[in-house]
């Protein structure tokens, strides 16, 4: 291993520990204390064994705390965690394993959740060898066989354990009857006709970086590691079945053959880079863009079979945590891939711990980058702990005050409250999700700017490209979860998820239109003049941000509530009863709405009629429409929920408010 910086000192310690020149006087008498440095992220490495993390997190100024410090920023370990772990951990926090991972990190479940998937798109998912699952499947094997040798076909199989790694328990046999029936294992068929390279046979370890499963974004680094045999490779037969370094690619295993070469340079040696690997093929006139597409399609079909179960999981240990809100869980897998002669690959497992030692400076330059870039990537901020303690307050005074809340409909209640609690509900349901909106583009932008290495490939910028996944993770959703996550499927289904900001201001604005229509307000033009009830993306800057929006912060959701109290809504009826000289406001609606400048159709950027008409033409997005919201008398006045049409004559909110106290035969105040 290569000697890292300031070797010899204490890679555990933050530099900001160790106290400076300046911290005593120079008679020596008198201590003087340093401020403690404000804004520090702690660390919890106790549960790694590897160097190189304690490295990187030294060199994002991370501060390693005490082992026992349950109340760090990040947490690593190396195995897999406990549910309780996780449902026990801060908002602000994050670990680096997700829950429910392990059902495509075995190899015995990813063989069985990759068989319900090749049923239902056996097209898409044929990048993985036939495997069968002992002894469950023991008589379908035994029946393969059988076929096999009536058509007077040889075939070689890989026997490995279901939770095997690191090489342990691999074997190839030619002679199927000698299999156990009875014991744990998994058979697959083995690819006798790989990708060579100097005539040695390899695979490649691809390293992948999942920092949300709700939604699902993947990442994946741009280089990793060359794994080649340590004997020329020759097809299988009985005669070299037991020759390892032949068939056998894991580094845990060559290393122990004297043959194995621990060369520097970049292209020699028995461990190479992708990234040479990648000018190798285009060296060598290979088509490396569609490469790079197959492994990329590889993985990301792969972790969409996971994507169900990782998500029940994560929704079951953290229940109150809001669908887009910052995820506690982050993972960095390695992909173990094998290439055919016709370059096509192959997945041959995956590791949830991928081994971080740097026994050599390949592995040292590989991943430490592997690391550093997915910490930088994943915004782990300072201040996040005292917005996570000041949200937390906020929300207990929410749940002690009943703010935010809306008021439950009775068995007596009136179709007028009735249909005043539906428009109500969608507003919410629309406020909520255009915060989450706002803040996916938020931390889209964060994305960008600190990609370092990596390269999104979920969700892929190419639309064709996603609406395909998007038809496999519904598959994936129907296979796996049907009948005992029926939540999920809703969710899935919810038209709100693939609407944009522009999409959802409209329709916030057609509730307002649809509120004014209820409440009998005069018509408000529609033109330059800003919508109400909604905070400006966080992309506005600060200094044309107006007086009434300083206590909004951008992506906030239910902390923006539109509705009053009942005292402040009797209060504005009363005093609609007193003057009725202009309709007062709605009680629901509180702040104005703008338009975000990231908001690509914007009504207050319409300067003409025409302009106005032309939008109000467009069809608006495919969503669950609301009842039509009828006053309650008897006039034929109308009004169409979610329409763009223009608006019909408006009746005053006295007048409502009178009509009522009549027919209920109450006075009117």
């Amino acid at each position: 291993m290569p000697s890292p910086p300031n070797d010899g000192e204490d890679q555990g310690a933050s530099p900001v520990n160790r106290p400076s020149v300046g911290s005593y006087q120079s008679s020596g008498k008198r201590k003087v204390h340093t401020k403690k440095k404000k804004g520090t992220i702690t660390a919890n490495v106790a549960g790694t064994k590897y160097e190189i993390v304690r490295i990187v997190i030294n060199e994002m100024d991370f501060i390693k705390t005490r082992d026992d410090d349950e109340t760090a920023n990040l947490i690593w370990n190396d195995s897999a965690v406990q549910h309780e772990k996780i449902a026990e951990l801060r908002n602000y926090q994050r670990i680096n394993h997700f829950p429910g991972m392990g059902e495509i990190c075995r190899k015995d479940c990813l063989a069985r959740n990759m068989a319900k998937m090749i049923k239902c798109q056996p097209q898409e998912y044929s990048f993985i060898p036939k495997t069968w699952i002992f002894p469950a499947e023991y008589t379908q094997f035994q029946n393969y066989v059988k076929e096999l040798r009536r058509k007077r076909k040889q075939k070689t199989f890989i026997v490995k354990p279901a939770n095997g790694a690191m090489g342990h328990g691999i074997s190839l046999i030619r002679n199927c009857e000698k299999l156990p029936a009875q014991e744990h294992f998994i058979v697959q068929e083995y690819l006798d006709k790989p990708f060579l390279m100097e005539g040695y046979k390899f695979d490649l370890r691809i390293y992948i970086l999942v920092t949300s499963c709700d939604p699902l974004r993947i990442f994946l680094y741009n280089d990793g590691l060359v794994r080649m045999g340590t004997e020329k490779y020759h097809a299988p037969s009985e005669a070299n079945l037991s020759q390892l370094y032949m068939h056998l690619t894991n580094y845990s295993v060559n290393k122990h053959n004297e043959n194995f070469e621990r060369d520097e340079t970049v292209d020699k040696g028995s461990k190479r880079s992708i990234s040479w690997f990648t000018e190798f093929l285009r060296t060598n006139d290979y088509d490396v863009a569609k490469f790079w597409g197959d492994v990329s399609e590889l993985v990301v079909k792969t972790l969409i079979v996971a994507e169900p179960h990782v998500l029940h999981a994560y929704r079951m240990c953290r229940p109150g945590q809001p669908p887009g809100s910052d995820s506690v869980c982050f993972e960095v897998l390695g992909f173990d891939i094998i290439l055919d002669r016709k370059l096509k690959p192959w997945l041959l497992e995956i590791n949830r711990a991928p081994s971080f030692g740097t026994d050599q400076k390949i592995d040292y330059d590989v991943k430490k980058g592997v690391l550093l870039n997915a910490l930088k990537l994943l915004n782990i901020r300072a201040s996040d702990k005292k917005r996570n303690l000041a949200q937390q307050k906020a929300e207990a005074q929410r749940r002690l005050y009943g703010h935010g809340s809306m008021k439950k409909l009775s068995a007596a209640s009136s179709d007028w409250e009735k249909q005043r609690h539906t428009l109500e509900r969608r507003r919410e349901e629309l406020k909520e999700r255009l915060a989450q909106v706002r803040k996916q583009i938020s931390r889209e932008e964060h994305e960008k700017q600190h990609l370092g290495n990596y390269r999104r490939i979920y969700p892929p910028d190419d639309k064709l490209l996603l609406e395909k996944y998007e038809s496999l993770l519904s598959a994936a959703f129907q296979t796996f979860l049907a009948g005992r996550a029926a939540s999920l499927q809703k969710e899935m289904n919810n038209p709100l998820k693939r609407m944009k900001e522009e999409d959802i201001l409209d329709l916030l604005e057609q509730c307002e239109l649809d509120d004014e229509k209820l409440m009998g307000k005069s018509s408000r033009q529609r033109g330059p003049k800003p919508l109400t009830g909604m905070p400006e993306c966080s992309q506005t800057p600060r200094r044309q941000r107006p007086d009434y929006l300083a206590d909004f912060t951008s992506g906030s959701s239910a902390d923006n509530s539109c509705s009053s109290s009942d005292e402040e809504e009797e209060e504005e009826r009363r005093k609609s009863l007193k003057t009725s000289t202009a309709p007062s406001a709605s009680p629901s609606l509180s702040g104005p709405i703008r338009r975000s400048i990231s908001c690509p159709r914007s009504i207050a950027s319409l300067s003409s009629p025409n302009e106005v008409r032309a939008l109000s033409t467009r069809p608006s997005p495919t969503v669950p429409v609301a009842p039509p919201l009828v006053r309650p008398s008897s006039a034929t006045l109308r009004s169409h929920s979610l329409s763009r049409s223009g608006s019909a004559h408006r009746v005053p909110h006295s007048n409502i408010l009178a009509l009522r106290a009549e027919q209920s035969g109450k006075p009117s105040s």
